[in-house]
């Protein structure tokens, strides 16, 4: 089966591939733009992305505005094509950050974590393309209807699977009995409801997958379950284009398989991470929260183990932390270019 570009409407990938987003600051601009010069879509993540602002600790907000601004225009430097973002609706001030990157004129929002049912109206009259990420034809069903009262249909969808990274969109007693359904399973199912959607309102809305891909082989699997596009994150991590330290890199390189765990995130969701001293304490022991960074609003400093921000930002910035990854990491075993991991991809 070839693979066939990927249109999401006016915007054409000239290969079918979407760099996920990464965050707290491990996919920005180099990384994103990395991607794109190969003709895919790369993505900068948007969570907490001004951790490196000299006023982050004091003004997060601000910082965050003002990274983006400054990710966009970098990204834009390094390439001319295709540069998105991801901001998880779960996120406070998220209808602020999105409109700032909607107002630097990022190509594509990705948004997942939640329902992101505000998007349609914070990119009217732009061109700005929009894409929720779902785990279920029950999720896609939701958004869209709650879309369409803006008269907005999604421009994409992302379809995320049980074997990704970071927060997922499953039931805690489903990742640790292992009773969800498989990523083609609901690829197959999405596709069919947003089939009914495109012959409705004469529109195309790619499918695109997620989740644990990490060979041609899964690619292809995909692509015969009907999904049009492919987000892999993981896999682009132990890069040199990628922005975080070599540290962080390194614990994508030596994990083994029982190291990768299922937790439950501060944020109040199953996730998937790297198992970290930092980690293992935290749930053990648990840790005093000195300092909230008012990322999430379902977030009680008193009653969580740990700072997701603080975790996420140690770990990238090389040191103990937390460290999400998706599964299947023991094909990922040295360091790379993101050259290297399309053509091994694609051809």
């Amino acid at each position: 089966m070839e693979l066939k570009e990927l249109k999401i409407g006016n915007l054409t990938a000239r290969i079918p591939i979407v760099q996920g987003g990464m965050g707290i600051g491990v996919s920005l601009s180099n990384l994103a733009a990395a991607v794109a010069n190969q003709g895919g879509i790369g993505t900068i993540s948007g969570v907490q992305i001004g951790f490196r602002e000299s006023d982050f600790e004091t003004n997060p907000v601000e910082a965050n505005l003002r990274a983006i601004a400054k990710e966009i225009k970098k990204a834009r430097e390094k390439t001319k094509g295709i540069i998105a973002m991801n901001f998880m609706a779960a996120m406070n001030n998220y209808e602020l950050y999105v409109k700032k990157a909607v107002e630097e004129k990022i190509d594509l929002i990705v948004s997942g974590a939640g329902l992101p049912v505000a998007l349609p109206k914070l990119v009217k009259d732009s061109a700005t393309k929009i894409a929720p990420i779902v785990s279920s034809a029950k999720a896609a069903k939701i958004i869209i209807r709650s879309w369409l009262k803006h008269d907005r249909l999604p421009d994409a969808v992302v379809v995320e699977g049980p074997l990704a990274g970071g927060h997922l969109g499953f039931k805690m007693e489903e990742m640790i009995e292992g009773t969800y359904k498989s990523l083609k399973e609901i690829v197959v199912e999405v596709k069919e409801l947003i089939a009914s959607y495109e012959e409705q309102y004469g529109v195309k809305i790619p499918v695109i997958a997620a989740g644990g891909l990490r060979t041609k082989e899964d690619i292809m699997e995909l692509a015969d379950a009907g999904a049009d596009g492919f987000q892999l994150a993981s896999i682009f991590v132990p890069t040199v284009e990628c922005d975080a330290h070599d540290n962080f890199k390194r614990a994508y390189i030596n994990a083994q398989k029982e190291d990768v765990m299922i937790i439950k995130s501060p944020v109040g969701m199953p996730a998937r991470a790297i198992q970290t001293h930092f980690l293992t304490n935290s749930m053990e022991n648990g840790c005093i929260v000195n300092k909230c960074y008012g990322c999430i609003s379902e977030c009680n400093p008193r009653e969580i183990p740990y700072c997701i921000s603080r975790g996420l930002i140690d770990a990238v910035n090389g040191e103990d932390g937390l460290i999400f990854s998706g599964a299947n990491l023991d094909s990922i075993d040295k360091m790379t270019t993101v050259k290297e991991v399309i053509d091994k991809l694609i051809n």
